[in-house]
């Protein structure tokens, strides 16, 4: 009887989990994954042939060429399907990727562009411009430059957030207190 209990809870909590896009299995969007790399403030983002994503060195994600996006426990993290919708688990809607645009959920706006140059930017809700570094290698064709774009969408909040906290920790300027060269000094952290 209680393994029958057991059995029947891990079940329904099993059921409760967000499982995969529907379209898992048969894949999304067709995707040419480069070598490329993004680099963006102190963060390097690399882009692998065998679709393996790092930033500085550390396997965020791994990206294939039917647009599945995987997580390093190989845990489906996004799907992109043909048309350009990006859905993640449970089929959620996480926003559009274009070729050079991408857009959060059902904005109609995009809030972020990979230029032809190779250039990122990321747009402010008022209107305002901000650059987010270069991708080197994503301008064989456009499908290489999709895949660019899709992985400049998903890592972009990660870059930031570490851009954030790092900053609250780092000197800025020319160092404040007495130095011998400019740069020089006991610096202090400003936030």
């Amino acid at each position: 009887m209680m393994r029958r209990l057991i059995l029947a809870s891990a079940f329904v909590l099993g059921a409760c989990a967000p499982g995969a896009p529907a379209n898992w299995a048969r894949g999304g969007a067709m995707l040419d994954v480069p070598r490329a790399r993004w680099v963006v403030g102190s963060s390097v983002v690399d882009v692998h042939p065998n679709g393996r994503v790092t930033i500085n060195d550390s396997e965020e994600l791994t990206v294939d060429r039917g647009g599945r996006v995987y997580d390093p426990n190989n845990e489906p993290v996004a799907l992109l399907e043909p048309g350009g919708k990006l859905v993640g688990p449970g089929d959620k809607l996480l926003g559009n990727v274009g070729i050079l645009h991408a857009s959060q959920g059902d904005e109609p706006h995009a809030w972020l562009s990979v230029l032809p140059t190779g250039e990122v930017v990321r747009y402010e809700g008022d209107g305002s411009r901000s650059s987010l570094g270069v991708w080197i290698g994503c301008n064989q064709n456009y499908l290489q430059h999709q895949t660019c774009t899709l992985v400049s969408h998903l890592l972009t909040p990660r870059i930031i957030a570490r851009t954030q906290n790092m900053n609250g920790y780092m000197p800025r300027g020319l160092g404040w207190g007495p130095g011998y060269m400019p740069g020089m000094g006991f610096g202090m952290p400003w936030r």
